[in-house]
């Protein structure tokens, strides 16, 4: 990118990144993280760690949402539902399995949520067909839809109320994770990478763009140049517009199978339809280097980037791995189930849901230190189930706090990530509801907003539902 590009595109920014402050030290130091510990009013204490209070008080059964358990002196509310019509347009069949989300500023002042519906029915399914229209595939039931939310403040009292709700995106599949881009629009990842062979009308494994000002469905555009894999999240550089991309296959040791880490270049910036070039990082003097076993916290590598000669690759749907073996070839690193990506401390926090010794997850961090090179620190590795267990979507706060969602066992928590390198619990259902995802905050912060997930597929009995939940942030790390 010149430097002209890149001037007119930091004048465009409609939406200011957020800043890890939080770790902002573990991100530069050298020193090993400390180990996390659970917050022992919810957890069990791990095998040889000392207790540690938690850092917004003990979970407590929520009075507005009582299958839920969150810090005292918060609130937690739900927003919309799938599976049923929407409450504010009875005509609207809201889709289930809700996904990965983020919030925007409307010029009204409410907030947008664009939302993911990782619907994974088949192309032969009775109900095989799209959430609207125009639709990319009329087999593929996946898609976005798009809320707007006012938040109401009377003496220090907040209300958050659905104000709409509608499909954006539709004729897509496996939409999966994405993310925000700073100049105001969401990227929708598919994870999956069928098309003509498993019986549909178009392929597969593309993101899509959708912009925060949509009050319809947008016509889909399959951006072909980001790359044709199983996509999981994505994350946008606002110094550079560089979109950095993971994805989610599992890791075999001694074999040519795992998830990449990517970033593409767009030619014009901000403009990811005009075309690019997809890279994968690559581990310098350590060529093919397996990132998922074998790390120690705190650890910092130096990185390149390798060039994916075929973005777009016509074998994609017979070999998955299609894309990341360009890579590999290349000397690119592999790691193990790359899902949840968030832009923070001047570069990407990036989570491996099942990387570590003892396979429970792993958070990275990377920093660029040049148009070509950069640095990568291990940031957290779990060591047991209990202190987190397979993270997932991950979001960093306006103040620069993290949040995890789990995507393990039936336990699963909403969790954050403390100055420390600790672990902390924020939400918790006593009986499970299955899994979280979808963290994001309100513009100004005041707001977490996540969903749990339900059935992923249109004739499934488990119904999505999207919250809210606020309080004290300022009383700790979040």
């Amino acid at each position: 990118m010149n430097s002209i590009d890149r001037r007119l595109f930091l004048q465009r920014l409609a939406v200011s990144a957020p800043s890890l402050i939080g770790l902002a030290r573990c991100s530069e130091s050298r020193e090993p993280v400390p180990p996390a510990v659970p917050a022992p009013s919810t957890a069990p204490a791990v095998p040889g760690e000392p207790p540690r209070a938690p850092d917004y008080g003990q979970l407590v059964t929520s009075p507005d949402s009582p299958q839920f358990e969150i810090p005292e002196g918060f609130r937690c509310v739900a927003l919309s539902s799938g599976g049923v019509a929407s409450s504010v347009r009875p005509d609207l069949a809201v889709p289930n399995a809700f996904d990965g989300m983020a919030a925007f500023p409307l010029p009204n002042g409410n907030v947008r949520l664009i939302r993911n519906h990782e619907m994974i029915d088949s192309a032969t399914s009775p109900y095989a067909r799209p959430i609207g229209e125009p639709y990319y595939d009329p087999l593929a039931s996946g898609g976005t839809t798009s809320l707007e939310v006012r938040i109401s403040d009377s003496a220090g009292d907040l209300t958050v109320e659905l104000v709409d709700e509608f499909v954006s995106l539709a004729g897509t599949s496996v939409n999966c994770a994405g993310g925000p881009t700073p100049w105001g629009s969401w990227l929708s990842c598919e994870e999956t990478v069928r098309g003509l062979r498993a019986g549909y009308l178009r392929p597969h494994g593309y993101i899509f763009e959708v912009p925060a000002s949509a009050t319809a469905p947008v016509d889909p555009l399959p951006l072909r140049a980001m790359g044709r894999f199983e996509h999981e999240a994505a994350a946008v550089d606002p110094a550079t517009g560089i979109v950095y991309e993971t994805e989610d296959q599992d890791y075999e040791p001694d074999a040519v199978v795992g998830s990449g880490f990517y970033r593409f270049i767009p030619n014009q910036a901000g403009v990811l339809s005009a075309g690019g070039r997809l890279q994968m990082l690559a581990i310098t003097g350590r060529a093919g280097a397996e990132m998922a076993r074998g790390q120690t916290s705190g650890a910092v590598f130096p990185v390149h980037w390798v060039d994916i000669d075929d973005p777009d690759p016509a074998d994609a749907e017979e070999n998955p791995m299609a894309v990341f073996q360009q890579g590999l070839a290349k000397g690119a690193a592999s790691f193990d189930r790359l899902e949840g990506a968030w832009y923070g401390d001047g570069g990407i926090y990036i989570v491996s849901t099942s990387g570590g010794a003892a396979r429970c997850g792993q958070v990275f961090h990377y920093r660029p230190t040049s148009d070509d090179a950069g640095e990568l620190t291990v940031i957290f590795e779990s060591v047991s189930r209990r202190m987190l267990d397979a993270p997932d979507n991950i979001v960093v706060s306006p103040r620069g706090g993290v949040v995890l969602c789990e995507d393990g066992t039936d336990d699963h928590y909403i969790r954050g990530l403390n100055r420390e390198g600790r672990i902390f619990n924020l939400v918790h259902a006593p009986n499970p509801v299955g899994e979280y995802a979808g963290t994001c905050f309100s513009p100004d912060g005041r707001v977490m907003f996540f969903n749990v997930q339900g059935s992923p597929t249109v004739d499934g009995s488990r119904s999505s539902t999207t919250y809210a939940m606020w309080g004290p942030w300022g009383d700790g790390p979040v």
